[in-house]
């Protein structure tokens, strides 16, 4: 089982002078994906019982992931009010007192032994107390023997304590096997460093692989043995909501297939299983971006 564990939310997007609300959340967008794409996912985060919680609920049974794990609790759904400049998004969180945002490290579940992947990231690890369950959830799977892969996806306008916030993700990057960055998250961490540099930096805290997202550009995965880049597929973008989300799940679902996903196979990961997996990303990121909203493809449409 790949299990995620991250935020879910009620993504309000623009349609016709209005907000549409749709599911959504980066970690929650990796988990339906990866379920899509044919994988083995798990999901871990309270649900709400409030109508945008079953909202949430129905892309996750559709795409046969298992919530065996997320406790269901009567606080509110968080909502993201979607801002659109060019097909780019940008964000306003309404997340006081709700259900993932109070997320308490007392409530983190015994993992099971099936668990091949943890996946984190996103606004979970810059909010408080939800910030310190997933991190304490991330170093009980490290020590179980479970690959970490870590996407920073950084929101700046949330944090409210630069240096807390920046301690919490070296810790995390120090225990985590993949770490995905992009450009947009190396200006943050290190304004005065290109982010090409801040990429391959990132491996002397720890990490088997980096994975640098750079736009139109690509993606590049960093080996300290090797490097593989892979162009973005050219497609009418509609909007680039889920894009990366999408990304992550391609990628973990090819490492699985491929039987790379461990900390040994990552430790000699060759350049072909790179490529195999930035390919099965990178396609199914382009169909994400060619739609409106978080909707990830299946596999039969790739």
């Amino acid at each position: 089982m790949i299990l995620c564990c991250g935020e879910s939310l009620i993504d309000m997007v623009p349609e016709d002078g209005a907000f549409l609300p749709l599911p959504g959340g980066s970690v929650y967008n990796t988990a339906v994906a990866l379920g899509r794409l044919g994988a083995k996912p798990g999901y871990l985060w309270p649900l709400s019982n409030d109508d945008f919680g079953t909202a949430l609920r129905g892309p996750l049974e559709q795409a046969d992931v298992d919530m065996s794990l997320c406790p269901s609790v009567d606080r509110p759904t968080t909502l993201a009010f979607v801002f659109l400049t060019d097909g780019h998004a940008s964000y306003s969180f309404y997340d006081e007192g709700t259900a993932g945002r109070m997320f308490d490290p007392a409530e983190i579940p015994a993992l099971p032994d099936n668990v091949e992947a943890l996946f984190i990231g996103g606004i979970s690890l810059i909010q408080e107390p939800c910030g310190a369950t997933v991190e304490e959830l991330a170093r009980r799977a490290a020590e179980n023997g479970a690959v970490l892969m870590m996407d920073l996806n950084i929101r700046p306008s949330l944090i409210h304590d630069d240096r807390s916030t920046r301690n919490r993700l070296e810790g995390l990057m120090r225990i985590a096997d993949i770490v995905k960055i992009s450009d947009e998250d190396a200006a943050w961490l290190f304004p005065d460093h290109a982010p090409a540099d801040t990429a391959a930096q990132l491996l002397d805290l720890g990490p088997k692989l980096i994975l640098r997202t750079h736009g139109s550009e690509g993606a590049t995965a960093i080996h300290r043995n090797i490097t593989v880049n892979r162009p973005a597929d050219r497609v009418k973008v509609a909007d680039t909501i889920g894009a990366g989300d999408t990304f992550n799940a391609g990628f973990l679902t090819a490492l699985s297939e491929e039987g790379a996903l461990t900390k040994d196979a990552l430790e000699y990961i060759g350049k072909e299983t790179l490529r195999t997996a930035l390919d099965l990303a990178a396609q199914a990121a382009a169909v994400t971006v060619s739609r409106p909203g978080a909707n990830p493809p299946w596999r039969g449409e790739l």
